[in-house]
């Protein structure tokens, strides 16, 4: 059996070589050749017999046994540096793994990172994204940023933003909205992965949604390219969306309606009292970052 286990330099270079999908940037972090890396990650490779990546042309991707290994091996470099630092003080750099919801990362988190990486500049951050419920199972990271119900993932958590909706669109679609029922002469773009939407706006406004048309998209930052292209009229998100509406070049439809949503971001984690150091900066420094997005 110990025949089996892998040389722990292969596992660091698979590691490097799946987080950044390139043997190259890999090759980059560790101080190596990209051929040296190619080598150790086809050595690995052997020894397991089977491929970890699909080679493409100027990237590679995991295949279906790379990603159900990798957080195994995530888990354990982690396990080997936290005991190291148990005994010996802290490593130069120290790993965290965050995963977040898409719409969070790209209006929230993007903005305010260079900040924590000038603050804390031996962590070395990797940042994953997702979309669904689904895609926060079953992965190890640290730390994960989630919409709705925290508890659904059986963990600890902190509240860190709530939301606020109102519709946008191109100014030119926006100036023929006089009224919340002129909404109803255009496609409305509805995100199917969100549980309170333009239903629950609707709702709040004591209006008949009956009569709406929907075009479905299943993230925020599709809905609002779709709107800038002419699909209809989209459901900002405040402050997360903030980013891509203005990116986009789309304006309130009907100025000072708005609406609270249903549900907040949170980030949650097994038990404050086990997060290691570095999870332990990187959630005081996102709540203070939270608190300050909320606001604006």
């Amino acid at each position: 059996m110990a025949g089996r286990i892998p040389s722990l330099n292969w596992l660091r270079v698979f590691e490097a070589a799946a987080r950044t999908e390139s043997f190259a940037r890999a090759a980059a972090q560790l101080n190596m050749s990209a051929a040296a890396v190619s080598q150790q990650v086809k050595a690995l490779e052997t020894q397991l017999g089977t491929p970890l990546f699909h080679r493409h042309a100027h990237s590679v991707t995991l295949t279906e046994t790379g990603r159900a290994y990798l957080p195994s091996v995530q888990q354990s470099l982690l396990m080997l540096e936290t005991a190291t630092t148990g005994l010996f003080g802290e490593t130069r750099e120290q790993r965290l793994y965050v995963q977040s919801v898409l719409l969070f990362a790209h209006g929230v988190l993007a903005g305010g990172l260079p900040d924590f990486h000038t603050q804390n500049p031996h962590i070395n951050l990797s940042l994953s994204t997702g979309n669904l419920d689904a895609d926060f199972s079953n992965r190890f990271t640290d730390l994960q940023i989630v919409f709705g119900n925290p508890n659904l993932f059986g963990t600890e958590s902190d509240e860190l933003v709530r939301e606020r909706l109102y519709p946008v669109a191109p100014p030119e679609l926006a100036a023929q909205i006089d009224t919340p029922q002129d909404l109803f002469n255009f496609t409305l773009i509805e995100v199917s992965t969100h549980r309170a939407s333009w239903p629950h706006l609707f709702e709040t406004l004591r209006l008949p949604g009956g009569q709406a048309r929907y075009f479905f998209a299943d993230n925020s930052l599709i809905a609002a390219e779709l709107s800038a292209a002419g699909a209809g009229i989209a459901l900002a998100r405040a402050p997360a969306s903030d980013r891509i509406v203005a990116l986009s070049g789309l304006v309130p439809c009907l100025d000072g309606i708005e609406v609270p949503g249903q549900e907040a971001y949170h980030l949650i984690y097994p038990s404050r009292r086990t997060l290691r150091p570095p999870a332990r900066r990187f959630r005081d420094w996102i709540m203070d970052h939270s608190a300050a997005v909320q606001t604006r």
